[in-house]
């Protein structure tokens, strides 16, 4: 997504200029990441000037896919990225400037592409589950040396290697 700069001072100089528009960010399904889809994402934003600053509000979402954490089937995850992004023409930048990240503008075009791919890679998040029926019944129930079991089934049954010292209550209690 890239704009002139002579065309953002011409419409955005005086009031806000909006713009909205699909950006295919299909190039983070390659990166060293968890996202295993993502097409395109919708960008609305609204850019204004303020002294040597342009100051751009984008409102990013989509929907990419992720893997569960339990059963690592796709898990769409809808997202929706509110952020502002300050650039300056200014040639010369204050620490305060560098530190508060404000981006330099080189030559006579503004690329939002990079930051768009920057925040939503920032949006991932660590862990998905999935909360489709089939996928819980799909993940392993045992395996080799041991067994999933929930607090009602184990309340019911009694370990075999206890099952003899259970006789010798039930005859402790017919001698009472």
């Amino acid at each position: 997504m890239k704009f002139a700069l002579a065309q953002l001072k011409k419409n955005a100089y005086k009031e806000p200029f909006t713009f909205s528009e699909t950006e295919d960010v299909s190039e983070l399904e390659e990166m060293n990441n968890d996202i295993r889809h993502i097409g395109e994402v919708e960008v609305q934003g609204t850019c204004f000037f303020q002294g040597d600053n342009i100051i751009f509000s984008l409102r990013i979402h989509g929907e990419m896919v992720l893997p569960c954490a339990r059963t690592l089937e796709d898990v769409h995850y809808p997202f929706a990225i509110q952020t502002d992004e300050v650039f300056t023409t200014s040639l010369y930048r204050s620490e305060a400037e560098i530190e508060a990240e404000i981006h330099p503008i080189d030559g006579e075009v503004l690329d939002l592409t990079p930051l768009i791919k920057e925040n939503i890679l920032l949006e991932v998040p660590y862990r998905v589950f999935s909360e489709e029926e089939n996928s819980r019944l799909d993940y392993l129930t045992e395996g080799k040396g041991w067994q999933f079991t929930s607090e009602q089934n184990n309340a019911k049954s009694i370990d075999e290697r206890f099952r003899k010292l259970e006789s010798l209550f039930n005859k402790d209690e017919k001698n009472d």
